[in-house]
């Protein structure tokens, strides 16, 4: 209860108070300052996907802008040789608002990566983005079948249907290519598992089915029990090195990041920079309450 109280208020909080929260989980508000944390990764033998903050916009100038900005860092990306690719949320392009504009602004993105011979991953979000980013993600895998991948959520109970039903588009040259995560958008019961136990049940059924049909999957999780499991199926299948790698966020579990990494898995960091880094933050905080602690911690803790 308290901890659900802090995130409600937090928005109302100064932003260097929040910021003593968000600077653990943003690389910063510059493309310098991710492209600085991306080094260090890559330095770690450990990839990136890079993300500009600011989803649901409201007006197709932002979008038109959130496209430039990606546009330059990835000129700036490729020109600094960071070994990584990039991440983008539908709604920060104006899904909701256009979505032919949006559709239009990431194949312009998608196009400019494939230039460098690079990928983008479609991020996934609330329920009411889901069929338009999966048609998205239809139309830009058939154009640019080897440099854009999509997103899905074990806890929607859609999910596996979902990826069964994009199957058609799988071939061993390009094969589909998927992020697997939990889920942290607030969704009704309806349509979304809320048991710890049986989120973490569909998310190894949807991840067996990727492996069992030659799906390349990216394991985005900082569940042990998860990453126990991925393991098992890894061997079961004898999945090859190059049809999988783990994923995680900035800033979060970091020893177990290396010990999957000196276990020779390849492991990527999402690396969300930008100036809407506080509405990302509150919004983080909104889904995931448990992480106010962190905050009072980090007002209170001087060592």
């Amino acid at each position: 209860m308290f901890n659900r109280l802090i995130a409600n208020i937090l928005p109302y909080f100064p932003k260097k108070f929040v910021w003593l929260f968000s600077k653990s989980y943003v690389s910063g508000e510059s493309v310098h300052d991710a492209l600085r944390v991306s080094k260090e990764f890559n330095e770690q033998n450990i990839l990136v996907t890079l993300d500009v903050l600011g989803e649901f916009i409201e007006t197709l100038e932002e979008a038109e802008a959130n496209k430039q900005q990606y546009l330059d860092l990835i000129d700036l990306a490729e020109k600094n040789k960071i070994n990584g690719n990039y991440s983008v949320k539908p709604t920060s392009f104006g899904l909701l608002i256009d979505k032919e504009a949006c559709y239009n602004h990431i194949r312009d993105v998608v196009k400019k990566a494939a230039d460098y011979n690079n990928f983008i991953r479609i991020d996934m979000e609330d329920s009411s983005c889901v069929d338009l980013e999966i048609e998205i993600f239809r139309r830009l895998k058939e154009e640019f079948p080897a440099k854009v991948g999509l997103v899905f959520q074990a806890y929607m109970k859609r999910t596996l249907d979902d990826i069964k039903g994009l199957m058609d588009l799988n071939s061993e040259e390009t094969p589909l290519n998927y992020r697997l995560c939990k889920g942290i958008y607030v969704e009704p019961a309806e349509i979304a598992y809320k048991k710890y136990e049986v989120v973490n049940e569909h998310f190894l059924e949807d991840l067996e089915y990727m492996f069992a049909n030659k799906v390349y999957a990216a394991i985005a999780t900082h569940d042990k029990p998860l990453i126990d499991g991925s393991y098992e199926l890894i061997e079961k299948y004898n999945v090859p090195k190059d049809m999988y790698e783990f994923q995680m966020l900035y800033g979060v579990t970091p020893r177990l990041r290396q010990s999957i990494v000196d276990k020779g898995h390849r492991m990527r960091i999402y690396v969300p920079f930008g100036k809407e880094w506080f509405g990302y933050s509150t919004r983080r905080l909104k889904e995931n309450p448990k992480m106010a602690s962190h905050i009072i911690k980090a007002v209170f803790y001087k060592g």
